[in-house]
């Protein structure tokens, strides 16, 4: 059992039900708001000097500034950040998405205060894009109402922009793009590791098949459990072990945890 999973046993009943949500409608007001009175959205935002001097609200309020000013723009960005959000939750449940933003948030202010990040919750919501991509890769979407595009590719190019700025910009800015996607990286560093690492793996095996005397008729994967290989199975799926065995899908419980 993960740090996390140990924090939900704990702590899980003092969740936030449909906190995406709550989110998205102050975001709504407070775009309201900043039409009625321009400039609204400036007694909100995450300045650490207004935060020193005693306006401790500003540790919160700037997750509900919208990021545009366009009601068109707005309509869409909103409707899009309640999709993410509400996916999350639905694939983790309320403790771990109100957690997972929670970090956000906490690396987010570190940021601000320490590396002088001026983009608030803009990266916040990024790592909202990235972690929905991990879930559901291959979902579809209209940007701006006209543009059909997977979410996987809008992520990998928001992911390439970021990356980017991050090797263009001051280290500064890097700093802080590494403090505003702790929450990303705590939630998903271990299992990007491991794949990296079983990718590698299996195509050292490939190597080392192609520049061996072994037959074609050889498999390439055999589950350690039921002994099926990909040549007998091919509509099985395997993956490689800490132990360096293979197993099938259906045994990918008996892969050893670290």
């Amino acid at each position: 059992m993960n740090v996390i999973d140990t924090l939900e046993r704990r702590f899980g009943r003092y969740a936030i039900p449909n906190l995406g949500r709550t989110i998205a409608v102050l975001n709504a007001v407070v775009f309201v708001l900043n039409l009625l009175r321009p400039g609204f959205e400036n007694d909100l935002d995450l300045d650490p000097a207004a935060i020193s001097q005693g306006q401790y609200w500003r540790l919160v309020t700037y997750i509900f500034i919208p990021r545009t000013n366009s009601p068109f723009l707005f309509i869409f960005t909103l409707l899009f950040f309640v999709m993410l959000v509400d996916g999350l939750e639905q694939a983790w449940g309320a403790f771990r998405f109100n957690l997972f933003y929670l970090l956000g948030m906490i690396g987010t202010t570190v940021a601000a205060f320490f590396f002088g990040a001026g983009f608030s919750n803009g990266i916040l919501n990024l790592s909202l894009l990235f972690a929905f991509a991990r879930f559901y890769p291959d979902v579809q979407i209209w940007v701006l109402f006209v543009l059909p595009v997977k979410i996987k590719w809008l992520a990998w190019f928001s992911g390439a922009l970021l990356a980017f700025n991050f090797v263009m910009l001051s280290s500064d800015y890097r700093m802080a793009v590494l403090a505003s996607l702790v929450n990303y990286l705590v939630f998903f560093g271990p299992e990007i590791v491991d794949d990296t690492r079983r990718r590698w793996q299996v195509t050292g095996r490939r190597r080392k098949l192609a520049a061996s005397s072994i037959s074609e008729d050889e498999p390439m994967h055999r589950c350690a459990v039921c002994g099926r290989d990909d040549r007998s199975h091919p509509e099985l799926e395997f993956r490689v072990g800490r132990d360096g065995n293979d197993y099938c899908r259906e045994h990918l419980a008996g892969v050893p945890k670290p």
